[in-house]
């Protein structure tokens, strides 16, 4: 199934590096070895990135390639290595622990994040027509993207609740309302998640915006936006389905037709607020 390695991996990775990294810091503790503290190191980077900078902090996005991290992460595995064969006796599980966490890393940048070109999507181009589809309200109401014709429209497909970089990415956009608000701008967050998900995200945010869920992914399919296995294994059992959505932002002006589209390869990698803003500007400018 397309994407089920992924899933897989992407639950696995977090808890690889909290336990990998506590493990190496408790060789380190016990007795100092400087093949253990690059080892340490390499895993525990992993490990907080996941458990403080994207789960704890209100992180929208990072730099395509990590650079920081990724430098860290490989620099301590070459740094084990050196250290191993200059120092005996030859630790060898620090080596391959050493290995397996830029591997698994390199492995997270370069091929989890990415969903691969979209520029051309046939279906969300600047200068087209949205294509109607509909949604439904966190009520279950039947709503018609058509309705929005008549004011200028900012739509956001995210993952759901689960997402961090979704939660943060909407908290910016929350925080930009009353910018949007004068600019006569209706916002939509669309997610394929259960409908009291939605609600309680709509609860929590407390701003006008509309908060709408794609019933079985039928928008994102027509849309050409869906991530199939999508989700990280596992979350399953908080209802959430398998299959979600590629990060998509859309805006359309007043007339239905798309004057931003931002289709990003990364899921890590999302646009600004302030750019929402400018694309605005500009078209009131050009009228």
């Amino acid at each position: 199934m397309r994407n089920l390695a992924k899933s897989i991996f992407i639950s696995t990775l977090p808890v690889y590096g909290l336990v990998a990294g506590i493990y190496a810091l408790n060789q380190v503790l016990g007795q100092f070895s400087l093949p253990w503290l690059g080892a340490a190191l390499g895993a525990l980077t992993i490990g907080v990135f996941f458990m403080v900078v994207l789960a704890l902090r209100p992180v929208a996005r990072t730099k395509a390639n990590a650079p920081e991290l990724t430098s860290v992460i490989v620099v301590s595995s070459v740094f084990t290595v050196i250290t191993s064969f200059s120092a005996p006796p030859l630790s060898i599980t620090a080596i391959v622990l050493a290995l397996v966490n830029s591997g698994a890393w390199l492995a997270y940048v370069f091929w989890y994040s990415k969903f691969g070109n979209r520029s051309d999507n046939e279906f969300l181009q600047v200068g087209q027509q949205l294509p109607s589809f509909e949604l439904e309200n966190e009520k279950g109401e039947k709503i018609n993207s058509q309705d929005y014709q008549g004011s200028a429209t900012l739509w956001m497909f995210y993952r759901g609740n689960w997402c961090p970089l979704c939660m943060a990415q909407i908290r910016e956009i929350s925080n930009q309302y009353q910018e949007l608000a004068k600019r006569g701008v209706k916002v939509a967050l669309i997610s394929p998640q259960p409908h009291g998900h939605t609600r309680q995200l709509s609860q929590k945010m407390k701003v006008p915006f509309d908060f709408l869920v794609d019933v079985k992914n039928k928008v994102a399919q027509q849309l050409n936006i869906l991530a199939e296995n999508g989700l990280p294994k596992g979350m399953e059992v908080l209802g959430y389905d398998s299959d979600t959505v590629m990060p998509t932002v859309i805006m359309t002006n007043a007339q239905g037709k798309i004057i931003f589209a931002d289709l990003t390869d990364n899921y890590r990698v999302r646009p600004e607020p302030a750019t929402f803003l400018k694309v605005l500007d500009e078209q009131t400018t050009l009228v």
